[in-house]
């Protein structure tokens, strides 16, 4: 284990107190109290096995003490800390092993009791990172034989019953040798400790959570620019130096979604800013919010593989468009005062429906949703709540309340059982709002107005400024005066077989459904490995090695459904031929003169069923409304960004 050395120690400790551990982290949020702070050493050498080596020095009175494991992760929105990871435990006082029990309700938690005389507990614990192929957000796949991705919550304990904004820290990590790093944090002034070992400066459990650190043998960061004051930087890890390279066009892109965003809010909460992109095909796929950056996992070809990039092109737009909406302004019930407390999830539908619609806007406006992608983006996003038939018993709002169960919820009946749909529908939610918002104000106001009164503000470093339903209400009456509580509850609580697509439609488009796939569709389902008919026969078929042609879903009421086929099967053969993805394809498309026969597998036993289809390929996009006024291009129109504001 990396041990501080005393002289290293007291620098730090002198530095805390030097700077008084100003480390705001809420709205009006005090000074902490000058204290002795944690120590946090994270020895990464091992990363590359998938052991992470925890260190910390944790102050101490005497007495029963109960140190916690963060269990609810902040963008996570559901108890997803992975305490089970935790290996080789020990607590120690003045050298001596104490022996610690875990709390048999809240396991989370365990109990030790500290010997008189004792002002500090000495705890190392191993982190087991999960191998290739494990999901599950930041508690997934997060390192390989080239990089790490260090999440701090996973190798941490701390003080029950703090706030962990008012608990100062003083992290390092050590890395393999040759590796470089890239985090939101500041490197401690003068506390170098060699070459594979950072030092940085203090800052509260709060903030070490929310700054995670990329790591890795072939790292690269790219500046994009300053804006407000604030420099802003792709950073990029791979498993290879050439799955790092990045055309022209691309970082001119990322530079655009930074100036849009910025001219689409109004001000910026954070200090500075990193796309920490994570490219490796071993790491699980996801993007995770912070206020200063993003943890953005790609698969490793994204940047030099055109269609890859295009697939995964709106993950970026979504997770900085967080930084406003999600970290800073967040849903009173998100905004817990520690780990262990849970969230209430009921207004995801802003914090996720909100930023899922700003990622397409700003996809569309940076140029990394190029074209006509910005509405194809908006199609597949239609037509996924066309075939969520689960709309007709669940309404939106549940959604997000069960959002802790529907993350983990598996993906067979998902069109019956609703998933995390506050992504999707709110897409078109927001949409109408912001469409609302441009017919009552006759083209003067729209939802940008809205995004600079409640997440704009004043510029500065990282904050949280909670909100509520009302809060939401209030500022859109402020935009434009209209019946907003009543829209918002109908979209949020009505039953219905199909999508809300008014919004859609009165910004001059319709959902429609053609013989080709477009351009953004065939991308997806290509880096997914899946074949989506679920527009045509209602079948999601799986692609991936080892399990081709098992069907992940099947809509209730489609063809397929009516003829008696079910999740988990899976597809042997297509009309008499062996089943591949092409023939299936070729047999819905002409099931206008040739019925589709599917031979199916069903737990070792095979049958054949006939599918009463006879519509032909049917995959969705957006045809113009004739008559109507085009508000949709108006909406994805890039912006001429203003000259930076001036301590604003």
């Amino acid at each position: 284990m990396p041990v501080v050395p005393p002289w290293l120690r007291q620098r730090w400790l002198a530095r805390v107190v030097a700077v008084g551990l100003a480390l705001p982290m809420g709205a009006g949020a005090q000074a902490l109290a000058p204290k002795k702070p944690m120590l946090v050493e994270v020895d990464l050498t091992d990363a590359p096995r998938r052991l992470f080596h925890a260190h910390l020095v944790v102050p101490a009175t005497s007495g029963t003490m109960t140190l916690v494991y963060p269990k609810w992760i902040p963008g996570e929105h559901m108890p997803s800390g992975p305490v089970v990871d935790v290996a080789g435990l020990v607590v120690r006082a003045g050298g001596a092993v104490l022996p610690w029990r875990r709390d048999d309700v809240d396991m989370f938690s365990i109990r030790v009791e500290v010997p008189a005389g004792t002002s500090e507990l000495d705890v190392t614990f191993d982190l087991l990172s999960p191998p290739p192929g494990v999901d599950g957000f930041s508690a997934g796949a997060s390192a390989t034989a080239n990089l790490v991705l260090l999440s701090w919550n996973q190798v941490l304990f701390y003080p029950a019953g703090t706030e962990p904004r008012n608990v100062p820290i003083l992290p390092s990590v050590k890395l393999p040798v040759g590796w470089t790093l890239s985090t939101p944090l500041l490197p401690a002034a003068g506390a170098g400790a060699g070459a594979s070992s950072t030092s940085f400066a203090p800052v509260s459990i709060a903030r070490l959570v929310d700054s995670p650190v990329l790591a890795g043998a072939h790292l690269r960061e790219v500046a994009l620019g300053t804006v407000d004051g604030a420099p802003h930087f792709l950073t990029l890890a791979g498993e290879t130096q050439g799955d790092i390279e990045l055309t022209p066009q691309q970082q001119a892109a990322f530079a655009k979604l930074v100036a849009e965003a910025n001219a689409l809010f109004g001000a910026r909460h954070y200090d500075s800013y990193r796309f920490l992109t994570t490219l490796s095909d071993s790491v699980a796929h996801f993007g995770l919010e912070h206020h200063q950056a993003s943890d953005d996992r790609v698969q490793g070809r994204t940047l030099v593989d055109p269609e890859l990039f295009l697939a995964n092109s709106s993950l970026w737009s979504h997770e900085y468009s967080h930084s406003w909406n999600g970290k800073y302004r967040r849903p009173a019930g998100l905004a817990t005062v520690d780990y262990q407390q849970p969230m209430k999830d009921e207004l995801l539908w802003v914090y996720e429906g909100l930023t899922q619609y700003l990622g397409s806007v700003l996809g569309a406006r940076s140029g990394l949703l190029p074209g006509t992608s910005g509405r194809e983006n908006i199609a597949l996003q239609a037509d996924d709540m066309q075939q969520h038939r689960g709309r007709t018993w669940r309404p939106l709002a549940d959604t997000a309340i069960e959002a802790p169960l529907l993350y983990a919820a598996r993906p067979d009946w998902q069109a019956w059982r609703r998933g995390v749909d506050f992504y999707e529908e709110g897409t078109l939610m927001w949409l109408e709002v912001d469409v609302t918002i441009r017919e009552k104000t006759k083209n003067a106001r729209s939802l940008d107005d809205f995004c600079r009164r409640f997440h704009g503000g004043k510029s500065g470093g990282p904050e949280l400024k909670p909100y509520t339903f009302e809060d939401v209400v209030a500022t859109l009456n402020d935009v434009v005066a209209f019946d907003w509580r009543g829209l918002l509850q109908k979209r949020l609580n009505s039953l219905a077989p199909g999508a809300p697509l008014e919004g859609l439609e009165a910004a001059g488009w319709k959902l429609a459904y053609g013989p080709e796939r477009t351009a953004l569709q065939r991308a997806r389902e290509t880096r997914d490995k899946q074949a989506d008919l679920r527009a045509s026969i209602g079948l999601l078929v799986d692609l991936r090695e080892g399990n081709v042609g098992a069907l992940i879903d099947v809509v209730p009421e489609s063809p397929a459904f009516r003829a008696g086929l079910g999740p988990a099967m899976r597809l042997v053969a297509v009309n008499g031929r062996k089943f591949s993805e092409e023939v299936l394809r070729m047999a819905v498309a002409r099931s206008a003169t040739e019925p589709v026969q599917l031979l199916v597998e069903n737990a070792d036993t095979f049958r054949t069923y006939s599918l009463e289809y006879t519509g032909g390929a049917r995959y969705p996009r957006l045809e113009r409304l004739p008559g109507r006024p085009d508000l949709l291009s108006a909406i994805l129109a890039p912006r001429s960004p203003p000259a930076p504001a001036k301590g604003q």
